[in-house]
């Protein structure tokens, strides 16, 4: 909401409108059903598919910056490659700079509760009975 004061003389304003505040309210005009663009909505966050049911022992650098993958698709995990915005739109890759050098295990199942890393999510049933997801060509 935005607010405007009366313009004048104070001593005018504090006597003809005891200093109030007039209140306005900016709305967009509505467009006509055959020109309102078209929007579809999902009630579903998208889900990410499962490359793999083992998490991935990777070296970081410190202080460089890494997009661990998300969504499942990439074709270089455990990292992005960008396949996110094609196949899976809605999902976007965590991005992470680790402090220092370190060996670490980063999450393969992307159900991890402590992203990136992994948190041993892919032995519960979900995951182990899960179909792995097949890269394609597309």
């Amino acid at each position: 909401m935005l607010k405007f004061a009366v313009p004048g003389n104070m001593n005018t304003l504090a006597t003809r409108f005891d200093l109030k505040w007039m209140s306005f309210t900016l709305r967009q005009p509505r467009l006509p059903a055959a020109t309102a663009p078209r929007v579809q909505f999902s009630s579903l966050p998208p889900e990410p598919v499962i490359p793999s049911k083992k998490p991935f022992k990777v070296e970081l650098v410190g202080g460089k910056r890494y997009s661990w993958c998300t969504c499942g698709h990439s074709r270089k995990q455990p990292f992005c490659d960008g396949a996110h915005k094609l196949k899976a739109p809605g999902l976007s890759p965590l991005r992470f700079v680790p402090e220092k050098d370190s060996s670490v295990w980063l999450c393969g199942c992307k159900y991890t509760n402590n992203p990136p890393h992994c948190d041993g999510t892919h032995k519960q049933d979900f995951i182990v009975s899960a179909t792995l997801h097949e890269q394609t060509d597309s």
